[in-house]
């Protein structure tokens, strides 16, 4: 006899009402802010073209397709820029992403993301908000923290993320005890600062606190503006609780021939990498060149954040249906 597939929801039923609660204060939220809600297609045509981001592709044989793939959105972004440029003002939007190859402890590939522009805003004015929203909706409000990524890795691995060569960055790797280093061979300089973030400055930050750290190298950009100085740093910044990264913030690039350049430069390291060459967004590089207005935008994991108001340990306890049970 076939045994019966576990139908029931794996988040108990206190951790949904708290997901509709989360949401509804949210809106709420925004709501007096005056920030618009939005809302912008989950499949497009075009994907992004980061390497770390494995995008969902759909085979679409209707009208208007011309034989070109479907991709699930990674994140509302590039639709959400164009309405910037379209002078929408101030939005923001609750979506429902995909991102192929995620799922564990903190991912699922299907997940919630809250993601919101604010034009006149750089991203130390966004934090500020970023703190004020997560701070309404945890039982109790904690603290804020500030730290460069410099000092990060200056103060728990003394060594300087924006010099350090590959050789110093592996040789702290091998100091620390990362597992398998020794055998580890990744040419980037990237490459190798992510996973000293990972396994030895993560996990200490945002302890009953709000931490954020902004002002990354410039090398790791993605869409932000980067700030002309010694060195030159990526006007960006991520938050943490309890050692989990819940948000990514940028000062918006808005020089559509830079964004094309380093659209053109992940594409190449596809390439490099033997990951599928997708398709970048003529059409939020187009909103670009008409004018983005001078903005601030962040991305947060509202299964991320609900797992902190709850105090859960895993996704699956603040999910009705993970992919296991979807």
């Amino acid at each position: 006899m076939t045994e019966r597939a576990d139908w029931r929801p794996s988040a108990p039923l206190a951790n949904l009402r708290a997901r509709a609660k989360l949401l509804a204060d949210i809106r709420g939220f925004f709501q007096q802010a005056d920030v618009l809600e939005v809302e912008t297609p989950a499949c497009s045509f075009h994907a992004s073209t980061d390497p770390v981001l494995v995008s969902f592709r759909l085979d679409y044989n209707g009208p208007g397709a011309q034989g070109r793939p479907l991709y699930l959105h990674t994140s509302p972004e590039f639709p959400m820029k164009r309405l910037l440029a379209a002078g929408s003002g101030s939005i923001y939007q609750i979506a429902k992403v995909f991102r192929n190859g995620e799922c564990g402890r903190l991912h699922n590939p299907e997940f919630t993301l809250l993601e919101w522009y604010r034009p006149g805003f750089d991203h130390e004015r966004l934090m500020d908000e970023v703190a004020a929203l997560v701070n309404s909706v945890l039982p109790k409000p904690r603290p804020v923290e500030r730290f460069s990524y410099g000092e990060l890795f200056q103060t728990h691995l003394g060594v300087d993320p924006h010099q350090a060569t590959v050789a110093e960055l592996k040789a702290c790797a091998e100091k620390q005890g990362i597992a398998g280093v020794s055998t580890l061979d990744l040419p980037e300089r990237d490459a190798w600062l992510d996973l000293l973030l990972t396994h030895c400055i993560e996990p200490h930050l945002g302890r009953d606190s709000l931490c954020f750290v902004y002002d990354y190298p410039a090398s790791q950009a993605s869409l932000a503006r980067i700030r002309v100085g010694e060195p030159p740093v990526a006007e960006r910044f991520e938050l943490y609780m309890e050692g989990v990264e819940l948000a990514n913030g940028f000062h918006e690039l808005a020089d559509a021939s830079e964004q094309r350049r380093r659209f053109e430069q992940d594409l190449v390291r596809r390439q490099a990498e033997g990951l599928p060459i997708v398709p970048m967004d003529e059409h939020m590089l187009s909103a670009l060149e008409t004018g983005l207005p001078d903005c601030a935008g962040v991305a947060l994991g509202i299964d991320r954040l609900l797992m902190q108001v709850v105090g859960a340990e895993r996704l699956d306890e603040v999910l009705a249906f993970p992919l296991e049970r979807a």
